[in-house]
Formats: C-alpha cells, structure tokens, sequence
C-alpha cells in the first residue's frame, strides 16, 4: 500500500556537535567530561569523526543534492563557554555563524541543540545537572546563544533527558560512570527540566521570533504478558523511569498522582530521595504551555517481565549480537518476545511503537503543538563497495517507520516532519565507529564521503513524498 507525506512534511537529516566535529581542542573549545572518559573507559575518541568543523560545506552541499532539507545541528557549548560560565571563545561563536551562514547559502533549515550530551567538563565535575549551579550557567548560555545567533528560527535545550541521566546514573555508559542510582537519575531529569523550562521562558519572554522545544528519547514499553499484572507493573515503572516522569515535567508542569507514586515505590526500594523545590513547580507549570514543538527520538521499544533478583545491567558497545542484558530489581527485566527482529547491539526493531508513542503523547498530553520525529535510524556494520553501500535493510527500516507516521498523521497526530540519524556516519558515544547510520559513507580516515544505496532512496522520496 502507497502512502503519502504531506507536501509541508520535512525530511531532515541529524548529527550532534561531539560526534560529528571531532576538533575536540580547537580553536579555543573546553574540555568536556567525555575526553578523558574515553580515555580510561573506551578503546576510541571522538577525533576525528566526521571531522564536521572543517568538513560541513561539503556535508550541507550534499544536503543540497539529495533533498535534505533540514538538518539537527548541536551547538558545542564549551566552544562558546570554554569553561561553561564566564569569558566567551570568539572563535567557536565565529565558527556557528558560518555554519549557519552556509545553511542558509544551500537552502537547509539548522534545527540547533543547545545540549546534546556535552556539558563543559568544568562544570560537569561539579556535579554537572545534579548542582543547581548549573541550571542557572546553562540558561545564561541558552540566553547567549538566543541573542547571538538570530539567524536561527528553531531552537532545542535538550537532546534526551532520559538518556542522559540513564547512561550517567542507571548503566553506567556515560561519565561520570556511576550505576544503579536512580535517586540521582531523577534528580537528573527534574533538574534538566527546570532548566529546559527556564530556557523557554527567557525566549519567550524576550520575544524571539522563532520557535523552541525539546527532544525527548521515548522507547515505548510494553508487558511481556499484558495479562499478568506484575509485568503491567513492570512496563508501567519502566515507563516512568524512561518517559512519564521527564512528559509530566514537559507538559503538565508537575508529576502526576501515577508517575510520584511509581517514583516513590523506586526510592522507597533502591533508597535515595529527590529533591525539588516549590520555585520548580512554579517554573514548570509557568513554561508547560509554551513548548512549540516536541521532537521525539525513537529507535526501538522494549517488553517488561517482572523481576526481583539482583540489579543487572550489560550494555552492548562492541555489536555482539546478543551480549546485552537489563533487570532492575523491583521494576522488570527486559524480555523481548522471540519474533521481534534485533539489530546487532540488541535494539529491537518495532515500528509500531513509534506509531504507539506518537498516539500516546496526543492522547496524554494534548497541550502539545506539533512533533518532529527528530532522531530514528539504523546503526549497522556498512561495508563499502565500489564507491558506495548497498543498505536495503536501512531503506526498509526508515520506510515501515515512515509508514507509521503517516498513519498517526491520518489518525491526527500534528507531525511535521521526520530526520534520520544521522546525515553522515558519526562517532557513537559507546559504540565507536563501527556502528554506522548516515546516509553517506565516511572514510574516517580521508574523510571523503560516499553516497550510500539509501541517499539516492532519500533523494527521490524527498522529490515524491511517496511510501511505498
């Protein structure tokens, strides 16, 4: 069956500053907690990656040629704030502006992060978002950034709440490496929300023509049994952990009755408490209304079993087919049933929860004003022949993908467009650069590009808007 994007649909593509630059200590930029993370933890570093501070021209001409037409842009905040906070790098605001510049000049929308996973090591070694200091240094960044770079029309604050403080505080993968705290976790979450929702304010107050939001990772979950209540239970908690509790914060401007009470079964079983201050339900509530969009990362959903054994999180970086595992006590294990396709780092494959998502935040929040699905993708081992990849298996994932879109926009949902992680290969944060999405192909070592199989099927579907 045909289906049709909506002529005003964007197709996009997204990258992140730390992954795509390389450059790490350039021209003036900070440090950042994940340079000498890497180097105690990991068998790679993020120089050169796509080597995107000096390489974008070429990057957004091909932008240009194959019908991209908006592209996921992070700033790196320690180019601007080597320090977080303070002296301002000329340098790193000069290299924006000519990024933004060459956007423009090749009729590419910048879609501009503020924050996507690289906090100044300055400030991330004070306790990065668990300091409330750093609320206040990134809002004056925020502030900076709004003024500075007028050219840009759409603004994010963050790129997954969720995520960051799971990889800081639940598994461990990202610095400062610390595992099984979810009092820090929430903590995590509800102060980055703060954050975000002052950031928006500061906009909006100021009366900046463009628009602002947030990108939220949101991995749909499912019980394993739905007719067991203990792994109802379990997914329901999952949830809360993952999505519920960082929705709320966006959308209701406090936590519900549901999400406090699973917040407080996990703190009372797994000890720890958070803090939250009067001011941050003010604070919420007053920006709850003001998101103009929300940008949705999806790449998989998970199933819940119940579980009460010991806490135990593997996480797969290598692309060992089936090296992964996760259980948290009192919450669930994750349990995918058996006919659910994997990729090789154990990321299940199922369109269908993006569709349930999407649907989810219409049905649960409804003071939302539109949805970009700004990160979906295959990260996969490409092999490079005769110039090129052919990688089918990722024209079919971003197609059924797509597919389900359509069919929450037939069913009503406000989506205005989609971006495929990523435009190019990148560095991935625990993963290296084995693991491949973008549509061309990088040669890390030349940094020449190669068109893949995929690009050319991008090109055309941003021509014809037809899915087939």
């Amino acid at each position: 069956m045909r289906k049709q994007l909506p002529k005003d649909f964007l197709l996009g593509g997204a990258t992140a500053a730390y992954q795509a630059e390389g450059a790490t200590n350039v021209d003036g930029k900070g440090a950042v907690a994940w340079d000498q993370f890497l180097a105690d933890n990991y068998w790679f570093k993020a120089d050169p990656a796509s080597d995107f501070y000096h390489q974008y021209p070429m990057d957004l001409a091909l932008c240009e040629e194959f019908g991209v037409q908006a592209l996921r842009i992070s700033i790196a905040w320690s180019r601007i704030f080597p320090l977080g906070k303070g002296e301002v790098n000329p340098k790193g605001v000069d290299f924006y502006h000519r990024l933004f510049t060459e956007c423009r000049k090749r009729g590419v929308e910048p879609f501009v992060t503020l924050h996507h996973f690289d906090t100044p090591e300055a400030l991330h070694s004070q306790g990065d978002f668990l300091n409330r200091e750093t609320i206040d240094h990134f809002v004056d960044y925020a502030t900076f950034c709004f003024q500075e770079f007028s050219e840009v029309t759409y603004w994010t604050t963050f790129n997954e709440i969720g995520p960051i403080g799971d990889g800081q505080y639940l598994i461990g993968k990202f610095p400062p490496g610390i595992q099984y705290n979810l009092a820090k976790l929430f903590q995590s979450h509800h102060n980055m929300m703060v954050a975000h929702a002052r950031a928006v304010l500061q906009y909006k107050q100021a009366g900046h023509p463009g628009q602002i939001g947030v990108v939220h990772a949101l991995p749909t979950k499912y019980p394993y049994d739905p007719s067991n209540p203990e792994d109802v239970r379990a997914a329901e908690l999952e949830d809360i952990i993952h999505n519920k509790f960082i929705l709320d914060a966006t959308y209701l401007g406090h936590y519900s009755p549901g999400t406090w009470e699973g917040v407080q079964e996990l703190l009372d079983l797994h000890g720890g408490q958070v803090e939250i201050l009067p001011a941050d339900f003010e604070i919420l509530e007053a920006a709850k209304d003001l998101n103009d969009f929300l940008g949705i990362n999806y790449y998989m959903s998970d199933w819940m079993q119940a579980y009460d054994g010991e806490t135990a999180i593997v996480h797969n970086g290598t692309g060992q087919k089936g090296s992964s595992s996760y259980q948290i006590r009192g919450v669930g294990r994750r349990q995918a049933p058996e006919s659910i396709p994997k990729t090789d780092w154990d990321w299940i494959i199922y369109p269908q929860g993006l569709y349930d998502q999407i649907m989810r935040v219409m049905r649960d929040y409804p003071n939302y004003k539109k949805i970009y699905i700004t990160e979906n993708g295959l990260g996969y081992k490409d092999e490079l022949r005769d110039d090129t990849v052919q990688d089918g298996y990722r024209i079919d994932y971003i197609r059924q993908h797509l597919a389900v879109v359509a069919d929450a926009i037939a069913d009503g949902a406000q989506v205005k467009g989609y971006f495929l992680w990523s435009l190019m290969d990148v560095f991935s944060w625990s993963n290296g650069y084995d693991k491949r999405y973008g549509l061309f192909y990088v040669d890390f070592e030349t940094q020449q590009r190669y068109p893949k199989q995929s690009a050319y099927w991008y090109q055309q579907l941003s021509k014809e808007r037809w899915i087939d």
